[in-house]
Formats: C-alpha cells, structure tokens, sequence
C-alpha cells in the first residue's frame, strides 16, 4: 500500500488466494485507525478493485463515514442497465469509425442480493475496433457525473500499480524464497526499506528533471551500477568516478542532497 505521492506505507504478506470480506475489513479497520491518530478530522477516500467490493467493506465504510469507490465485477443483473447504451454506442462508433474509441457513462442504483441496500453504480462503456468493454464502480459519493468519477477518481488507483510495479518488478519483492512465512515477511520489510532509499533518491533530485520521474531500475542503473574508486581515509571516504562518467552533474547534486535520506 502507498500513499498519493508514492510513499510506502505497508505490505502483508498473506496466502495466493483472493482475499474474503473479512479478511480486507480487519485489515482496512488497522490501516484506518492509524491514520485516524494522526489526522481524526480527515474525510477519507478508499479506493480499490473489485476484491474490495464486498458486503463487509461497503458496509464497514458506511457505519464508519467513510467515501468509497469500488470496482464491481459485471453481473447479468447490472448488464441489463447499460443494454440501449452499449448498442447506441456500438452504432455510434459503426457510423464514424475514424474517430477512435468512443465512451460513454452511466448511472444508476441497484445493488447484489447480498448488500444491505442499494448503491450508486456507474458504468463505463467503451467501443473501439476490438469490440466493446464495459465495466462498472460502486460509490457512495454523491457529488460528480459519472465521467469525473470514473475518470478522475477510481482511474486515479492505476498510479498504484505503478508503485508496486517499481517495488516488485524493480526492487525483486517478490522473492518469498523463504520456508517460513515470518522470514518472507522480514523480506517484505527489507524490500519496504530499499523502496524508501530509491524514492527517497528519486525525491531529492530537481523537481523540474527528468531525474525526477524515472522508474527505479533506470535510476539504479544510471546512478548506482557504476565503476567507482573507493579510497577509505582517515577523516573521510572519496569516491572518484572516470572523466567520462556521463551523469556527473547529476551524481554531485546527489551526494550534496543525500542527507535528506535519513530524514
């Protein structure tokens, strides 16, 4: 879990299979109970996929006051709100296929048997050369069409696969090699720790760079996997890089910065 600037925040290691109601309540009910001892006045905002569509959530969100948005798996019942829309928009795009991918939105209430009510659902349908895809969200947020918070709103948690995308693919979090579940999540901590130094890294560079929004692996090959001298003196240790170093520039501002790491 990250926070909207990519800081990380958590990970649980737990077993490969999708995780039940309960199971996300008590750990959202943790997460939101440390948050709330820092800031007890904030609005907060959960966001998620579908696994997080359950009855246990939505209500647990409700009782709390809490504003959600949540990816609903497409059912028979909910098809049948979106029927006249998908076939206009499969007739609009037959008619001006030249302009791309066409979208459209609705919104409308309705709710699985196993909800304690009825919710706002809203819709997204989408047709392009490939045929049509249509997906939906749950919320309770009043305010906004439909467009703004599928697009602005629950589009928004697709940052989040970037970061875990730089934590695992970038940094190895995956490598769980261990026979114990304990020893794998001390892994998970030591990858959470190497996270912090990369974005850390990242964070201390101009903010106007392009320095500043390179993916890790890049940032690591560029900037940590180099040739280097390393003379160990009395008082200090020098680093010295060849003359052609490409990133030296860079490499000072750096190393002048670095302090803030530990911060």
């Amino acid at each position: 879990m990250f926070d909207g600037e990519g800081r990380f925040i958590t990970a649980v290691l737990r077993p490969a299979k999708r995780p039940g109601g309960k199971e996300i309540r008590a750990f959202l009910r943790r997460l939101l109970r440390a948050i709330r001892n820092h800031w007890p006045r904030t609005q907060i905002l959960l966001r998620g996929d579908s696994h997080y569509c359950c009855p246990e959530v939505i209500n647990w969100c409700r009782a709390g006051g809490h504003d959600f948005i949540l990816g609903v798996a497409p059912t028979s019942t909910l098809r049948r709100h979106i029927t006249d829309l998908e076939t206009s928009t499969r007739a609009r795009f037959e008619t001006a296929p030249g302009e791309g991918k066409i979208r459209r939105f609705k919104s409308f209430h309705d709710g699985a048997r196993s909800w304690s009510r009825v919710e706002r659902i809203i819709a997204r349908v989408e047709v392009g050369e490939q045929g049509a895809d249509t997906r939906f969200v749950v919320t309770n947020l009043k305010k906004g069409s439909p467009r703004w918070l599928y697009e602005q709103v629950y589009c928004r948690r697709g940052q989040a696969e970037n970061h875990i995308k730089s934590w695992k693919t970038h940094l190895a979090a995956d490598r769980t090699s261990c026979t114990r579940a304990a020893a794998n999540q001390f892994r998970l901590f030591l990858h959470a720790g190497a996270y912090w130094l990369m974005w850390g890294l990242r964070a201390a560079m101009p903010r106007r760079s392009v320095w500043r929004a390179l993916q890790f692996d890049t940032l690591r090959l560029r900037l940590i996997k180099i040739s280097a001298r390393v003379v160990e003196l009395k008082t200090m240790i020098r680093i010295q890089w060849p003359t052609a170093c490409p990133y030296q520039k860079i490499l000072q501002v750096a190393l002048d910065r670095i302090p803030r790491l530990i911060t």
